[in-house]
């Protein structure tokens, strides 16, 4: 879920200066990458239902946006937006039945007032220099995806209202605790990987189907036992020294436990539907011991990577020829019966 890149200057083209032909009977306005400091070679038609401005140069909101009645989808990502560009935003009642708002990569500081929307489903302010979810308390509860990945946020908050969410992505940001989430029983994805959270806490919530801690503090695995529902489960880059509290989590499919501090694979036995076991950069001794344990998903798992372990280097040393360029790929370590 990480942002794109810049697109170089001179692959597309430089539209300030040319009127934009658009067709006026189309409903969608596709304006990405033409490098557009304002919007004043375009005819805005109203009968327009999406507005893509993906990016360009803008810093400031076309007034005649304000008009689009229409409008479900506005993409501003890759602009120059700022907090005072977005302002009129809360003033902009025509544009109460828009759907789905994306300013990702922009220079927001804040969380933009977006209380007119009422029937917002997707709201996306990655990417910016946001420090706080205040603000998030006026989005509309309709909301099914949330995203605030690549801020600076240090606190969970302000979103108890929003029962509908189903996909949070917080990721890379300044967050310490995993907190107020006890109200989003329809989540089904979690992202809060690049953060520093040491402890797990889902707040009593069951029906997350993924969730990614990669690359924060935890020293434990301890708190996903109620996540029943779980089918992918990210935690490289941890500080974790035991593989506990999975037998509960049935419905696993992905799990990823690269770059900890395991020396041995334990309590996967339960997991039948386990299709892909991420166990690169750890500290395992002995493959002995990761045939008994994957015994129980024998017939849906495919991939083992073990890559940069200790029983790696003794099984690369025995099998050079069958070691393929690229991440270690072990199939099916048990046995063939």
């Amino acid at each position: 879920m990480d942002g794109d890149t810049q697109p170089p200057s001179g692959l597309f083209p430089e539209a300030d200066d040319q009127t934009v032909e658009i067709d006026p009977s189309s409903t969608f306005l596709d304006l990405t990458s033409f490098q557009l400091h304002d919007l004043s070679s375009v005819d805005l038609s109203s009968s327009l239902t999406e507005l893509d401005l993906t990016c360009n140069r803008l810093s400031s909101l076309d007034p005649r946006i304000a008009h689009l009645s229409n409008l479900k989808k506005l993409s501003l990502r890759q602009n120059l937006i700022d907090d005072a560009a977005v302002e009129p935003f809360s003033r902009w009642d025509s544009l109460s039945a828009l759907q789905e708002l994306v300013l990702r990569d922009n220079k927001l500081k804040k969380i933009p007032d977006s209380s007119i929307f009422k029937n917002l489903l997707v709201f996306d302010v990655s990417f910016n220099e946001i420090t706080s979810l205040h603000g998030l308390s006026k989005v509309s509860n309709t909301l099914k995806e949330l995203y605030v990945s690549k801020n600076e946020v240090t606190k969970i908050e302000e979103i108890d209202h929003l029962h509908q969410l189903q996909i949070l992505e917080l990721g890379s940001n300044r967050l310490r605790v995993m907190e107020n989430m006890q109200n989003l029983t329809n989540l089904q994805e979690l992202w809060l990987g690049r953060n520093r959270i040491k402890v797990v806490n889902l707040c009593g919530l069951k029906c997350i189907k993924k969730l990614s801690l990669q690359s924060n503090r935890l020293l434990s695995m301890k708190g996903f036992e109620e996540c029943v529902a779980l089918e992918e489960l990210y935690l490289s880059h941890n500080g974790i020294a035991k593989m506990e509290g999975l037998s509960t989590l049935v419905n696993l499919r992905v799990l990823d436990v690269s770059s900890n501090k395991l020396t041995s694979v334990d309590d996967i036995q339960n997991l039948t539907c386990l299709e892909d076991l991420w166990l690169n950069d750890n500290q395992i001794e002995s493959l002995e011991g990761v045939s008994e344990a994957a015994v129980g998903s024998r017939e849906k798992l495919t991939t083992i990577y073990l890559e940069n372990n200790p029983c790696f280097y003794w099984w690369s040393q025995v099998n050079r020829e069958s070691i393929r360029s690229g991440p270690f790929l072990l199939s099916k370590v048990y046995p063939e019966s």
